[in-house]
């Protein structure tokens, strides 16, 4: 009786967590989606200023979104065209490895008809008839038994694999249609990516001719620290609940020269540097073609994902402790904001959006809303 209530009483136990694991949940998911209304409603209250501020902004914003929701799904018909060659490979495999064993079988089965044939037809009817040999007969039927249950076997199993193979085949042939429905959708995507690439640039040309100097460019498409620096702040704002410390990853700041490159290439600005006429960068530029993929540096939670004048498709990261990434000049964003990410995972692809002449990445690290030089915090590259 005592173990039946303790079992009772594990069970309740069980139910109870269960129900409030369920609670948590429920409440986690209201939280991300209050969140992420929330930096909607702001990045609306950017929009207005944006559209309200300069004409060209708002029209460059366009195209560049135009254009990153193309490559998102450019990228996405990528992963499923991975996905399906997998598949393919995986089921050309499994045929050839049947055609073996097929083979193997027909080979089997061939012996066991020739050693029929090499015995002939009423081998069983002479032992019955030779009384002669009637200590053999037992023995020499029960061979006989055997054999034809060893040819029976090896037929079923021969036809088995055969049907085995036929439905193999089909596989193949339907996997092998969605290979090529892929492949011509994503032709017929990156045709028109290109085509919007190819608009975006016209504009651009068409603004750099209406901004004849520099100093007019920065006005209309340069970076505002300001504008970066108040968003950072309303952000914090709404991320309030990010505790200092993120479970299960490794503080932030013990990270200092072991964070991966958010891409391969070449450091075409650093820290500090003039940059775009500007007096000083406040991060680095990296040199990579359109669509390289980005990556995160560090575990953290994404707290905003949109179209930042003078920055293009920004995405920013909180790491716990008041540490920032920031990933800039973007073709597609790949995570939205509220999305938990790990260290080494995709989170957008390069690009030349907010109004830059030459495709790339410009990555930022900030503590406090403060940036500081990445370069030393960065793995030596290889």
């Amino acid at each position: 009786m005592p173990a039946l209530a303790v079992l009772m009483a594990i069970n309740v136990h069980a139910q109870g967590s269960d129900a409030q694991h369920s609670a948590e949940e429920a409440q986690a998911k209201q939280k991300l989606e209050q969140v992420r209304a929330d930096i909607r409603k702001l990045v609306d209250e950017q929009r207005d200023t944006a559209s309200k501020r300069n004409d060209a902004t708002g029209a460059l914003r366009e195209a560049d979104l135009k254009i990153a929701a193309l490559a998102k799904t450019l990228h996405g018909i990528d992963q499923q065209l991975s996905v399906q060659q997998s598949k393919l490979d995986g089921l050309v495999e499994q045929r050839s490895a049947l055609d073996a064993k097929l083979k193997d079988q027909r080979d089997a089965l061939a012996a066991l008809l020739r050693s029929a044939y090499a015995m002939g037809r009423d081998e069983e009817l002479k032992l019955l008839l030779a009384q002669d040999h009637i200590d053999d007969i037992g023995r020499m039927l029960a061979y006989y038994r055997y054999f034809e249950r060893a040819r029976v076997h090896e037929i079923d199993g021969l036809l088995t694999d055969l049907q085995t193979l036929a439905q193999l085949q089909a596989d193949i042939e339907g996997e092998t249609a969605a290979l090529k429905r892929s492949r011509d959708e994503r032709a017929a995507q990156a045709l028109e990516l290109d085509a919007e690439r190819e608009q975006r640039h016209q504009l651009l040309g068409e603004l750099e001719a209406a901004l004849k100097d520099q100093t007019g460019r920065l006005a209309a498409l340069g970076k505002d620290e300001k504008a970066l620096v108040d968003l950072l702040a309303k952000l914090r704002d709404i991320f309030a609940d990010i505790p200092k410390h993120l479970a299960g990853a490794e503080p932030f700041a013990d990270l200092r020269g072991r964070l991966g490159w958010p891409l391969r290439g070449k450091v075409v600005a650093h820290f500090g540097a003039a940059a775009d006429g500007e007096r000083s960068s406040s991060g680095l530029l990296i040199a990579a073609k359109d669509g390289s993929e980005v990556r995160a540096v560090s575990h953290g939670r994404v707290v905003y994902a949109d179209w930042l004048r003078g920055y293009g498709l920004l995405l920013i990261i909180d790491h716990g402790e008041g540490y920032l990434s920031l990933y800039g000049y973007n073709e597609t964003l790949l995570k939205e904001a509220g999305d938990w990410v790990d260290a080494g995972e995709a989170i957008a692809t390069s690009g030349d959006s907010g109004g830059r002449k030459t495709s790339g990445l410009y990555f930022e690290l900030r503590h406090d809303g403060k940036a500081f030089d990445p370069a030393t915090w960065m793995r030596p590259a290889k």
